[in-house]
């Protein structure tokens, strides 16, 4: 079972993650949405496409830009469409 958490709160767990170079992508039913506000911010991944990116929220305390999703992944990375990674402080346990 994975899971993700920040500031003490659980972020998504899921025994159903995908690992796509070395990041655990949680499925979009095992997050808890509550918890992510969206950004304007976005990356290119040559192989897998646009990331969008959340910042996550607890307990009034905001990390920026620390969970991205490919909401139209390329061929290659269909398998994450809408996953959420994470990252910049967010403890993932695999």
């Amino acid at each position: 079972m994975s899971k993700a958490s920040w500031e003490g709160t659980v972020l998504a767990e899921s025994d159903r993650c995908v690992v796509v170079e070395g990041n655990q992508y949680f499925p979009p039913d095992s997050v808890r949405r509550e918890h992510l506000v969206p950004s304007d911010h976005t990356t290119i991944c040559p192989w897998k496409g646009t990331a969008h990116y959340y910042s996550v929220e607890v307990n009034g305390k905001r990390n920026e830009n620390s969970a991205w999703f490919y909401p139209e992944p390329k061929a290659a990375a269909k398998e994450i469409k809408d996953h959420v990674a994470f990252w910049r402080g967010v403890r993932v346990e695999a």
